[in-house]
């Protein structure tokens, strides 16, 4: 039978493991922060078809809280993937604003012509769509998608600190990551070439609201 003074240890080393763990799982910042990033937001090709008379941040911003109360849905599975994976849920949340507008622009889960499945617009000509078009397993699928985009910009351009890295990746998702070839262009090529700035400039904006 443990003493008094080896089951007080016993214990205190069991409430430091615990506490270990919490700290381990739920970390977001594996792959860089967005409010690190520099970002010049969406372009005006992005903001004019939005209704909007001005371009940038602010623009971006502006789409953003219109997205806000549809991704509102989605942010307790936003967060849960986020933590899981060790990535910024704000993040995540950018891209399905940009990629779906949370969702609202799909017809039955669809979109880009029937080519992009789901929240995150996982291209089923490149990779097999996994769920349901709003649920874990696809975020889940979106999400892992983007990591190796990022672990593959970090291979390309080592040099770079980890948020710029991040912004790679991003950039990545939409047009690949042959497509980036230096920090200041690397949109160039995406869709209205400004995807990666603009998906930062929404994460931004949802990290303020808890993501």
């Amino acid at each position: 039978m443990l003493s008094k003074n080896d089951q007080m240890h016993l214990v205190l080393t069991l409430l430091g493991i615990t506490a270990f763990l919490g700290i381990c799982q739920g970390r977001t910042d594996c792959y860089g922060s967005v409010n690190r990033i520099d970002t010049t937001g969406a372009s005006c090709k992005t903001a004019k078809p939005e209704g909007l008379n001005y371009c940038g941040v602010p623009a971006s911003r502006k789409i953003a809280e219109r997205d806000l109360a549809s991704m509102n849905r989605y942010k307790v599975l936003i967060k849960k993937v986020g933590e899981a994976l060790c990535i910024e849920p704000a993040v995540i949340a950018g891209i399905i604003s940009r990629e779906s507008h949370a969702g609202k622009i799909l017809k039955n889960g669809w979109g880009d012509n029937g080519n992009g499945f789901g929240l995150m617009q996982v291209d089923r000509r490149y990779h097999k769509p996994e769920g349901t078009w709003n649920g874990e397993t696809h975020i889940r699928q979106g999400t892992k998608i983007l990591i190796n985009m990022i672990k593959t910009i970090q291979n390309k351009f080592p040099r770079w600190t980890r948020d710029q890295q991040l912004k790679g990746g991003i950039s990545a998702y939409n047009a690949g990551t042959g497509n980036v070839r230096s920090y200041e262009r690397m949109d160039i090529g995406t869709t209205h070439d400004d995807y990666g700035n603009d998906v930062v400039a929404r994460a931004k904006y949802f990290k303020q609201q808890g993501y």
